[in-house]
């Protein structure tokens, strides 16, 4: 009797169990520009009547689960810029409904990325550390030549720099080879131009952008500090179309059309000119000369793969700094990158992403005849990758990954006291992946992962375990509290001297085996309040501990003693954002206080990069007849730097065979203080631009003009040791950009 009853109870159960399945339905899509087909990454998808929705992911695809079916209901679609559409619906029993949706833009200025959507949708979102950005995002903040996004990563709390000159970029205490550049998934491992003054990847071709500042989950690997993504366009699937820009140093075209099935995108940057450079390097005429090129070709047919899609991309930049007289050292380093995509999504619904690419980076200084020493790097990628996601009707998403990467690097260089360094390592990391995101809860959010490196590029690098955890509560509609924990390991480092000025070459190498691969630990927590939906407030702290740290030998005198040694750091900090956005005006304010240190055996000091205050106020205002008025005031506490605390007179012998006692000479010889424990004066400066633009039917174009450091402020750079003369940072500049788009 009662196993009769109990087969009874759990036949109604399992009825049950499958008529509450078939009481629901999905809804999926992807939103995309109705004049190029382009994505809209981080738009909002919002049903009014369940108080429920999304945000489109790089590809602007969307899934809503879990929906209620046999009910007329209405789904609401924006984007900044864009007409809002809302498009009526019913999902049926147990189906998913794809609906894809076309926005028309609209003659609207643009708003600051904050007003996207974060307040609507995605509230248990565990994205803490996390930065999304689009073209439209860069295009109206004062520029230094021209528009770059390392320059822009630089505005946002817990990203430094140590000068005007330089786009490298440091965040929250870690070293600059601790941030990972990817582009369309594919490591750019050297991305500056020009003596690091900014970014090889050219804005024109971006779409999106995710910058993780720390805590970033398991699919992400293989450095400390921070992961930059960028995703370019596939180009226009509707109509071909021609962009050509100038400044003051570049000339840039861009060439994009339809397919059969599909689409193209095809850049060219080229410089022509370096009269602006000389603001930035004191007026010395170095002869810089550079390019990069890309191309993108997607493809997507339904009838052999629905909601398929086939994605080809590569990516070259050369510098050369070649000068005419051989009295002076030149300079050579390019990128060449190509990869493919295969992205597929299934009516599970299930999502898959597969990737194999190459990257190949080399470096080279050529001494000529000067005393300069010769370096020379090489580096070879090969990236295998298949990432696959399941998203359940309950919103809770599953992800499961495998990731091969071979590399090989050679590095040649030999230091000031003539020790020579000739490096040629191959290795080759496996590992896998999975993370649950336990995201059924409105007031509750989890991303549980970890990643197992089965064997690891370098020797000591294998079967490390590293797991993370990311969390969200909302306790009340307007505040959410966010809080993540990971450990990370990374087995590429740079050889990097922070005596160095400026930074011209740092050689990319494997952790050598007599090292422990670099590891850090990060502690993150937050919260997000939001005092209405045009104002809202940002809080951040942070712990990162850093182990193994891979710190250059300044000590190495034989070609036999080790290149690098094994030290420890750490960091600490607090970031504040305070938003105001309501149209035409945008307001926003930072603020950002960091603690940072390294240990090297008996001694702890401050890294060059080691800012305790900065910060920025920054106002955008949006007139009518297409002008857009932007200022930036930027402010941070001075660069740690090593004094001087006396002199005496060194007696040098020319020769030491010489029978003469004053065959010799006599020279001041510097005694410096302990490293780093000076602090630089106060930096500040304010940066104003202003933006037009014109349309002529089928012709639009945009006139920008940009003034940095308005008031003039002279900031120091360094004092030259030699001669005592101080070197500041850019002066008063003025810059102009035409752009013209067919």
């Amino acid at each position: 009797m009662f196993r009769r009853l109990f087969n009874f109870i759990t036949l109604i159960i399992t009825f049950c169990e499958i008529c509450s399945a078939q009481t629901t339905g999905n809804l999926r899509g992807f939103v995309t520009d109705s004049t190029t087909a382009e994505a809209l990454p981080y738009s909002n998808v919002y049903i009014e009547e369940l108080k429920k929705g999304a945000s489109t992911d790089a590809n602007g695809y969307f899934i809503i689960n879990g929906l209620p079916a046999n009910c007329e209901l209405s789904l609401i679609c924006s984007y900044v810029g864009y007409a809002t559409k809302i498009i009526p619906f019913k999902i049926l029993h147990g189906k998913v409904l794809q609906i894809n949706i076309a926005l028309i833009p609209i003659n609207l200025e643009l708003q600051t990325i904050e007003k996207i959507g974060e307040r609507i949708v995605g509230k248990n979102s565990t994205d803490i550390g996390m930065q999304k950005l689009t073209l439209r995002n860069l295009e109206f903040l004062p520029k230094g030549v021209e528009v770059d996004i390392f320059r822009t990563l630089q505005y946002l709390p817990g990203v430094l720099s140590t000068s005007d000159i330089s786009s490298r970029y440091y965040v929250r205490g870690g070293s600059s080879d601790q941030n990972l550049v990817l582009l369309n998934g594919v490591t750019v491992y050297n991305p500056f131009h020009a003596l690091g003054l900014f970014s090889v990847i050219d804005p024109e071709m971006i779409n999106s952008v995710e910058f993780f500042k720390g805590g970033f989950s398991a699919e992400n690997f293989g450095r400390l500090s921070s992961i930059l993504k960028v995703v370019s366009k596939d180009g226009n699937k509707n109509s071909y179309g021609l962009k050509a820009s100038s400044s003051y140093m570049t000339g840039k075209l861009l060439l994009e059309g339809p397919t059969p099935n599909g689409s193209f995108m095809l850049t060219g940057r080229k410089s022509y000119s370096t009269q602006i450079l000389k603001k930035f390097l004191k007026n010395d005429n170095i002869p810089i000369d550079f390019y990069d090129l890309s191309f993108k070709i997607n493809y997507s047919n339904l009838e052999i793969l629905n909601n398929g899609k086939f994605v080809l991309f590569g990516f070259l930049s050369k510098d050369n700094i070649e000068f005419e007289d051989d009295l002076k050292e030149d300079f050579s380093w390019d990128n060449n990158l190509i990869g493919f995509n295969w992205l597929q999504i299934y009516d599970a619904p299930v999502f898959t992403e597969m990737s194999i690419s190459m990257s190949n980076y080399s470096g080279e200084i050529i001494p000529n005849l000067t005393t300069v020493k010769p370096r020379k790097n090489d580096l070879n990628d090969f990236s295998l990758k298949m990432d696959i996601s399941y998203v359940q009707d309950n919103r809770d998403q599953l992800d499961l990954g495998f990731h091969f990467k071979a590399i090989s690097t050679k590095v040649l260089t030999i230091n000031p006291i003539g020790a020579k360094t000739d490096y040629d390592k191959f290795g080759g990391n496996f590992s896998i992946f999975a993370k649950y995101k336990f995201l059924r809860f409105d007031n509750f959010g989890a991303d549980m992962g970890a990643r197992l490196n089965l064997s690891g590029i370098s020797q000591n690098g294998g079967f490390f375990f590293e797991p993370r955890v990311s969390l969200s509560y909302v306790p009340i509609p307007i505040l959410t509290l966010k809080a993540a924990w990971g450990i990370y390991q990374q087995e590429l480092v740079t050889i990097s001297d922070e005596d160095e000025v400026i930074t011209l070459f740092e050689p990319w190498m494997i952790v050598p085996d007599y090292l422990t691969p670099p590891r850090s630990i990060h502690y993150v927590g937050g919260f997000d309040f939001f005092f209405s939906e045009n104002l809202s407030l940002k809080f951040e702290t942070y712990l990162k501990k850093v182990f193994n740290l891979a710190i250059i030998n300044k000590n190495k005198v034989e070609d036999s003693d080790p290149d690098m040694l094994s030290g420890n750091g750490q960091s600490s900090g607090v970031e504040v954002s305070v938003i105001y956005s309501s149209q035409p005006v945008s307001l926003s304010l930072s603020y950002a206080l960091t603690y940072a240190y390294k240990m090297l055996g008996n001694t702890t000091y401050y890294p060059k990069y080691d800012t305790r205050h900065s910060g920025n106020l920054s106002a955008e205002w949006s007139l009518p007849f297409d002008f857009t008025f932007n200022a930036i005031w930027i402010f941070a506490s001075g660069l740690p730097f090593t004094q001087i605390v006396g002199y005496y007179d060194k007696y040098y012998i020319n020769n030491l065979f010489e029978p003469y006692l004053n065959s010799g000479f006599w020279k001041p010889f510097l005694l410096l203080g302990d490293k780093n424990l000076g602090r630089l004066p106060y930096y500040h400066r304010l940066d104003f631009s202003v933006t037009k633009k014109f349309h002529y039917g089928f012709l639009k174009a945009s006139i920008d003009f940009s003034i940095l450091n308005v008031y003039d402020r002279k900031n120091i750079f360094y004092f030259k040791r030699d001669s005592g003369e101080r070197v500041n940072m850019l002066p008063f500049l003025p810059t102009a950009t035409l752009k013209v788009e067919l």
